[in-house]
């Protein structure tokens, strides 16, 4: 057990944001959990909720000075909220493009904007940016979500550097699938074009867009799980990684992403030049 610290999870209404706001809860630690709707946070002495979209950077640092001068610190910032798009690169629509990046990409980079200064000026601190196995590799028709996270792992692996000498640590968690409602309700649909159908149905089972609901589980990794792993990650002072992966899945699937750059990158004779 560390000692208690004030969390701010974005995010935490459902899923991930949820299990991981159950979890800091269950260990004595302090929690503002940001929504933007209904949410089944249960009422705690030790919660507070508030409402945020993570795209409006004035509300981002209204919210999180808030919570900080509410609290009275602010020892972690977890950036959860996001969503994923499915979708071509040519069916994607300019609304679609700028939501997806605006949301997962730009959200935590304001979120982070507010925070650092708080924590700077305590000598110490903690973002943890939620991001995905997907972050290394692309899978077609996922290109818009993959860039939104490539995008938050670049400006992340970049302010890690930048705030390591204020105290301030930065974790992005790699998750691989994830038991959650991720692939149903929080899952954006390009205009579908039925030169894709194909693709479609040989990579998620049906041509169909939205896909229909099944009311089956993922199989994936169960979101306690991972938010007692990434729980377990934020209090460890001596792991240093700044890349976490989360879920059995993740190892495979990011080196089979790497494996793929080396190939390029070996056809170059100079890539392996001593």
């Amino acid at each position: 057990m560390t000692s208690p610290k004030t969390w701010m999870i974005t995010g935490g209404g459902r899923g991930l944001g949820l299990a991981l706001t159950l979890r800091a809860l269950s260990a004595g630690h302090s929690v503002v959990a940001t929504v933007r709707g209904d949410h089944s946070l249960p009422a705690h002495d030790r919660l507070t909720v508030l409402a945020l979209d993570v795209r409006d950077r004035t509300a981002a640092f209204e919210v999180v000075g808030t919570a900080a001068s509410q609290m009275g610190s602010l020892d972690v910032l977890v950036n959860n909220a996001g969503y994923g798009l499915v979708g071509a690169a040519e069916e994607v629509s300019e609304d679609d493009a700028r939501a997806i990046i605006e949301t997962n990409t730009l959200g935590p980079l304001w979120l982070s904007q507010a925070a650092i200064p708080i924590m700077r000026a305590q000598g110490a601190g903690h973002i943890v940016q939620i991001s995905t196995v997907g972050a290394v590799g692309t899978v077609p028709l996922l290109g818009l979500y993959n860039a939104s996270k490539w995008g938050l792992e670049a400006f992340s692996e970049a302010m890690a550097a930048e705030v390591r000498p204020f105290g301030i640590r930065v974790s992005l968690i790699e998750p691989g699938a994830l038991d959650t409602d991720w692939a149903g309700g929080s899952m954006r649909f390009g205009e579908p074009q039925p030169d894709y159908d194909a693709l479609r149905a040989q990579l998620f089972g049906t041509a169909e867009v939205p896909w229909p609901a099944t009311g089956e589980t993922t199989g994936g990794t169960h979101p306690d799980e991972a938010a007692e792993a990434i729980f377990r990650r934020v209090c460890d002072d001596d792991d240093e990684r700044l890349r976490v992966l989360v879920g059995d899945d993740a190892p495979a699937q990011v080196r089979a992403a790497l494996a793929l750059r080396q190939q390029d990158y070996a056809r170059d004779p100079r890539f392996a030049a001593d």
